[in-house]
């Protein structure tokens, strides 16, 4: 094996040829990059704008990986660090892969939400589809590390000869790993849960813990309700699995609204009630599907009197 101190012109001379490699991994990456956005404005694609961003920052991984990968065979590296350098590569592939898989579902859930908008009128549909999506881009993510440095650890001989010396205990060791991970497996499998059966999507008005908001944000392990005061209450994924909430926007956003008007024996009712359709009729908060005016008790003194109407939505009852 040649000493790296006997022979430093092979170093030298190994270590120009990675130095090229990656000069031209650089510009290489500048190139592609410069004539893809160019491409992406002329098109106006969501598809090629959105591989443009998110395959930004994997490119600068993978294009120098590649170059090095393809330049080692010109070099006159000993064996030693030619091998460690082989092995660094061969990781950052793995890591590279994940990664791409990662930004595969990114750029699905960008096309997604472009063609199925949240924010329209009747928008449960959308809705409903970017929650499966947004939940669905999460789990992927999870799986795909847990695979790629599961992987990465096999690469190391040491560790997977260490594997099969405990072969004989995994029986243990997966009731022990198991336990432990029994909080994460339980959120991802409620994530997956909510994800199927939808009884949350993303923008849903709902009652949680006493609190009026709406869904902003779904992870794998918790989800986010914007309060109406934009406070954020953070409840964990599970919660809405175990335990009941109130969903206003599970079916349809329409909802009906009431009024409850205490008065004494005196009052007409049915002037009431004509007044009762003359304001609804005035403003367009009204739908014009459903009113009504009944007298819902009777007390002592005085009568409850409850005034119902519809609304679009909630913010509008």
């Amino acid at each position: 094996m040649l000493h790296p101190l006997a022979d430093w012109k092979e170093w030298t001379s190994s270590g120009a040829v990675l130095a090229a490699a990656l000069i031209a991994a650089h510009i290489t990456y500048r190139m592609l990059f410069s004539a893809a956005e160019r491409l992406a404005r002329r098109t106006g694609s969501v598809i090629d704008s959105s591989l443009v961003r998110h395959g930004r920052r994997p490119a600068r991984l993978i294009l120098p990986l590649l170059a090095l990968f393809f330049a080692l065979p010109a070099t006159s590296l000993p064996a030693g660090p030619l091998g460690v350098i082989r092995h660094a590569i061969a990781l950052g592939m793995i890591a590279s892969v994940a990664w791409l898989v990662i930004i595969l579902v990114d750029v699905f859930e960008d096309v997604a939400a472009e063609k199925y908008k949240i924010g329209v009128a009747d928008d449960l549909r959308a809705r409903k589809i970017q929650t499966q999506i947004h939940v669905l881009r999460r789990t992927v993510a999870v799986v795909a590390c847990i695979v790629a440095f599961s992987v990465m650890l096999m690469t190391f001989p040491s560790i997977r000869q260490f594997g099969v010396s405990l072969f004989a205990s995994a029986g243990i060791a997966g009731i022990i790993i198991g336990m432990a991970a029994r909080p994460t497996i339980s959120s991802l499998l409620a994530g997956l849960q909510i994800a199927l059966t939808e009884p949350i999507r993303l923008e849903d008005v709902v009652i949680v813990e006493g609190e009026w908001g709406w869904i902003e944000e779904i992870t794998t392990t918790y989800v986010v309700v914007r309060i109406w005061d934009l406070r954020r209450l953070v409840v964990p994924i599970s919660y809405f699995i175990e335990h009941p909430f109130q969903n206003w926007t599970r079916v349809t956003a329409d909802l009906l609204g009431t009024v409850f008007l205490y008065t004494d024996y005196t009052v007409p009712v049915e002037e009431i009630r004509q007044e009762l359709r003359r304001v609804l009729k005035s403003t367009d908060l009204w739908d014009g599907k459903a009113w009504g005016l009944q007298v819902t008790d009777a007390r002592e003194t005085t009568m409850e009197l409850r005034a119902l109407m519809s609304a679009a939505d909630s913010s509008k009852a």
